[in-house]
């Protein structure tokens, strides 16, 4: 066997409470994201990009539309003697009663495979980031610092560095330096340099720092294993990236990063980025090319194989299988496979999860004003009865039975379970 230089291990198992009714039945990192892609899509493509060909992908939360998407790994051409895609599921054994704690607990279960590929390097990787980075630089700058540990890092504004681990970086060089100091999601952060969850490290001091930690009650990078090798005087050197990253934490991030696809000169470029995804996930590849009706009308709008557009869609993704009947209008909107919109539907900033019928006349959102409006989310597998009024910012949880759908109205911010 051929000993990787690089092991990549994708943090991909968690579910956030905040992205709501997406996660209901998905990992985070398993949400559709670009009208064709998932999330996990772009740190497997960076890997692609970056010639790191051994991969191991953590993974806890309803693994099943995980492990569906990944498939064999061909799609990201890890197929072959010495490359591959292996998927680590949480277990219980006569030494470990538990199952993944967190992040850092979830690659100590699995020391027995880093061990097993013995990599020079560890690259630990959150799933369920929207960014471009060819790892390699990284490295590199982490094997000329001889560190303990690189982490990546994006400059922020003040105000939103207390929802991040953030960090102050010396300037020992225009591509980072020593990191003077780390807080994690502190009230009043003394840095300015946010954690993008994409860690290098030296394989023996994370497999000591990992076996200190054992002895806490949290099992987290960002939380524990950073401060213990601050604390502990370990080489901690941030790397500062520069380049477009998207976070997806919450319901408006997600909408605002996917918004970042549109427009005459995007901030997001599916193409240019080289992004791959599973093609046979959800049988994209098999559909019909998109269909235009003539009364049909695409502004500033994406949509794939598998549409039909027969309404008005304006700055809107639309993904493989929608159908937009005539007489329909949609704005600033998400709707992800196999949605069908019925004739007189107007839907603005909404976000709509797979297999949802929007019944004739339904209304959701309002028009934008000067103040913006929340976003609507609608699970799957749902419809949504004809002539229903739904405000703006509602969720509503996937199949809702018919009985429990209001029968004229839903106010902003209500939601339904």
């Amino acid at each position: 066997m051929q000993r990787p230089s690089t092991l990549a291990m994708i943090l991909a198992g968690g579910r956030v409470d905040a992205l709501g009714v997406l996660t209901h039945y998905r990992p985070k990192s398993t949400v559709p994201f670009g009208g064709f892609s998932r999330v996990i899509d772009f740190p497997l493509s960076n890997l692609l990009h970056s010639g790191i060909e051994r991969i191991a992908i953590l993974s806890q939360y309803r693994s099943y539309s995980l492990i569906n998407h990944i498939g064999t790994g061909a799609a990201w051409d890890m197929i072959g003697r010495n490359r591959g895609i292996s998927i680590l599921p949480p277990f219980k054994d006569y030494d470990n009663p538990h199952w993944y704690r967190g992040s850092a607990d979830a690659v100590y279960q699995n020391l027995d495979y880093i061990q097993h590929y013995g990599p020079s390097v560890i690259l630990i990787l959150s799933g369920d980031h929207v960014y471009q980075m060819d790892y390699r630089q990284m490295i590199r700058y982490h094997h000329d610092c001889d560190a303990d540990l690189t982490a990546a890092f994006i400059e922020v504004e003040p105000k939103a560095a207390s929802r991040f681990g953030v960090a102050e970086i010396a300037d020992d060089s225009a591509s980072g330096g020593r990191v003077l100091s780390y807080e994690e999601k502190p009230a009043n952060p003394k840095g300015r340099w946010a954690s993008l969850t994409v860690f290098c490290f030296r394989p023996s001091v994370l497999l000591e720092v990992l076996r200190k930690n054992q002895s806490d009650t949290s099992y987290e990078f960002g939380r524990d294993i950073i401060p213990l090798m601050m604390r502990d005087k370990y080489k901690v050197h941030g790397y500062r990236f520069q380049g477009y990253w998207g976070y997806t934490q919450t319901i408006d991030e997600y909408w605002r990063t996917s918004m970042d696809l549109l427009g005459p000169n995007p901030k997001i470029d599916l193409e240019a980025w080289g992004i791959r995804t599973n093609l046979a996930h959800r049988n994209i590849a098999d559909r019909q090319p998109v269909k235009i009706g003539p009364r049909g009308c695409l502004d500033n709008s994406m949509a794939y194989n598998g549409c039909v557009v027969e309404g008005t869609v304006r700055n809107s993704i639309l993904f493989p299988g929608v159908r937009v009947l005539p007489g329909t209008e949609i704005n600033d909107s998400i709707l992800f496979f196999d949605n069908v919109v019925q004739e007189g539907v107007r839907l603005y900033r909404v976000v709509s999860d797979v297999n949802t019928v929007f019944s004739r006349n339904v209304q959701i959102g309002a028009p934008l004003c000067e103040k913006p409006s929340k976003v609507s989310v609608v699970g799957w597998n749902n419809i949504v009865p004809e002539g229903l009024c739904i405000g703006c910012g509602c969720q509503i949880a996937p199949r809702i039975a018919p009985e429990k759908w209001p029968k004229d109205k839903l106010a902003d911010g209500e939601e339904l379970q």
